[in-house]
């Protein structure tokens, strides 16, 4: 009873811990040196432990290294950390173990899991100006709205005229922030902690994806991403000597999309009952493009699966970079107008009243 407390305590511990995949590079980088140069596994994980700077990272080590010195496998003790690792990274080390080859595994999982972080940073690096300028968006107009607006509008109010219709309704919005301003802020983020919490909802994230995929344009990135995930998952796992039914198994976990774990996981039964995957794709090319069973099929007929999903990861990676380098040049310039709006709209409301007070002083 209480090594199952202790067990349900530990995943709750680490559903909630969170390691960047940098550290679990340098981790997989540094231990597959180490075991290569001959250094006993434990003595390894003591001296990781002295190098790791996360607590997180330190706190899951020290329990590796009892683990392994009470003789469990490495891939054993990670299980218990699954939240943290996933299949993929357990897996690769596990057949690492079963076949003598765990420093040549540790080094190729660190090659993946670069890969990996290097198509996150492309993805973030393509996000940071629109979002930059979608923060500054805000912020001009939150500086307007609670600084520079109360000590303006007020004055108009003692114009004996009739204010233009952009003045209105700059003086309704300014004065709605002003009183509802705070429950607004309040509202938006007990919102936002609402859709977090609904989206951890198994149902709820797969209705949410499907209706990803079909939004245009940012379906075709979240397809050409899922497809990258897909192959180069896939041909890390075959060419590790894992069987084709348990890699589209672990595969189908580390998918971004919940449409394509399901898939995934579909295409294994249908594999297990004696199909060929490419036949799985053709059937599904809603969710499969044409060149990508195409290159399936003929992996599977020449008996170099893996190298044909290595070069469909490398094609599909190339259109991710090339798809967000698009979508920042349709966004940055779509945002520039934005802003152009707001504040050509505030000016016209200011400068309108005040030009038609000028304009009547004149006549008088």
């Amino acid at each position: 009873m209480n090594k199952k407390f202790d067990n349900l305590k530990n995943k709750l511990r680490d559903f909630f811990s969170r390691i960047s995949i940098s550290e679990k590079m340098i981790f997989v980088k540094h231990l597959s040196i180490m075991i290569k140069s001959g250094m006993p596994i434990l003595d390894s994980l003591w001296l990781l432990q002295k190098q790791a700077k996360s607590k997180v990272m330190q706190r899951i080590i020290k329990e590796l290294i009892v683990d392994v010195d009470n003789g469990q496998f490495l891939s054993m003790s990670l299980e218990k950390h699954h939240s943290v690792f996933g299949n993929f990274f357990i897996n690769i080390i596990r057949v690492g173990e079963a076949s003598g080859t765990l420093s040549e595994n540790l080094n190729y999982l660190h090659e993946e899991l670069k890969k990996n972080y290097e198509l996150r940073k492309k993805v973030k690096s393509a996000m940071a100006y629109p979002a930059i300028l979608l923060i500054a968006v805000f912020g001009i107009s939150a500086l307007l709205m609670f600084s520079i607006f109360p000590k303006i509008l007020p004055i108009f109010a003692t114009f004996k005229m009739d204010l233009p219709i952009t003045t209105r309704i700059l003086i309704t919005v300014a004065n709605f922030s002003l009183i509802y301003g705070i429950h607004m802020f309040i509202g938006l983020i007990f919102l936002g902690f609402i859709l977090f919490v609904l989206l951890q909802l198994r149902p709820v994230r797969l209705f949410f994806h499907k209706l990803l995929l079909k939004t245009p344009f940012l379906g075709a990135i979240s397809l050409h991403i899922n497809m990258t995930a897909f192959a180069r998952t896939m041909s890390s796992l075959l060419k590790s000597g894992i069987k084709i039914v348990d890699a589209l198994l672990i595969t189908a976990d580390t998918m971004p999309n919940f449409v394509y774990r399901k898939q995934l996981q579909n295409m294994a039964e249908t594999i297990r009952g004696g199909d060929p995957m490419s036949k799985y794709l053709v059937k599904n090319s809603k969710f499969f493009p044409s060149i990508f069973s195409q290159m399936v099929e003929v992996g599977e007929n020449t008996g170099h699966l893996d190298e044909n999903l290595i070069y469909l990861a490398e094609f599909y990676e190339a259109e991710v970079d090339e798809m967000f380098k698009n979508l920042s040049t349709i966004i940055e310039p779509l945002l520039l107008l934005f802003m152009g709006a707001i504040v050509g709209f505030v000016a016209l409301a200011i400068i309108t009243p005040i030009y038609g007070l000028s304009q009547s002083l004149k006549i008088k």
